[in-house]
């Protein structure tokens, strides 16, 4: 069977590689009060942890999502309208990571971090539904599956991707009363997609001749 996926995959990587360099662009040369003293600069630089701290947790949880998008497509071989529009879901949400991103390094540190952690975990909430609603579409019928999959594979995926809703609400819920203790999650679940990421391999090795 042909796969029909080709063009939906290579826009999809091109979205990604876009949204992981915007996160660079919000990394900025310090200002260093005097030219002269070294121990300034080092200061500035170090004054710009949050900055790094939050293009390292985009930028991994980017990269995670691309590689889960990556496996996802390995076992979808067709396409319809509605599986393109909510790929582009996806992809729109990964678009705004750079927002929250730039929000996180500006506030964290001060009072309003609570409401920036809030909106960087929220919107991981959102992604993780539309992974959710993609592979939902995708695997209805099995019609826009590889022919070879087996049920049995498709249900142990798709409770792959249910784990990960509880996990980053408890992330969202989480920010409103320990900041710290959100990213530490978010970072947690690099970890988590990761392992998902591994089980959607051997998920995809089970064959309808092998339940």
């Amino acid at each position: 069977m042909e796969k029909e996926t080709a063009r939906i995959e290579g826009f999809s990587d091109g979205v990604f590689a876009i949204a992981i360099t915007l996160l660079v662009l919000e990394l900025r040369i310090p200002v260093a009060e005097s030219n002269n003293n070294p121990q300034a600069l080092i200061n500035s630089l170090l004054a710009q942890w949050p900055s790094f701290l939050a293009f390292s947790l985009s930028f991994f949880s980017i990269f995670i999502m691309w590689v889960n998008h990556h496996k996802m497509f390995k076992q979808i071989y067709r396409r319809n309208s509605t599986l393109m529009f909510a790929n582009g879901l996806i992809l729109f949400l990964a678009t705004c990571i750079s927002y929250p991103t730039a929000l996180l390094a500006r506030y964290y540190g001060t009072p309003s971090v609570t409401v920036a952690v809030a909106v960087y975990t929220g919107l991981f909430v959102l992604i993780n539904l539309a992974f959710n609603l993609l592979w939902g579409i995708a695997s209805r019928n099995k019609t826009l599956l590889r022919p070879e999959i087996s049920a049995a594979a498709v249900k142990k995926i798709r409770r792959n991707y249910e784990y990960g809703i509880p996990i980053h609400l408890s992330a969202f819920m989480l920010s409103f009363c320990w900041p710290s203790g959100a990213l530490i999650l978010c970072a947690g679940l690099w970890t988590y997609w990761a392992f998902t990421s591994r089980r959607l391999d051997l998920s995809g090795s089970l064959t309808a001749n092998k339940p």
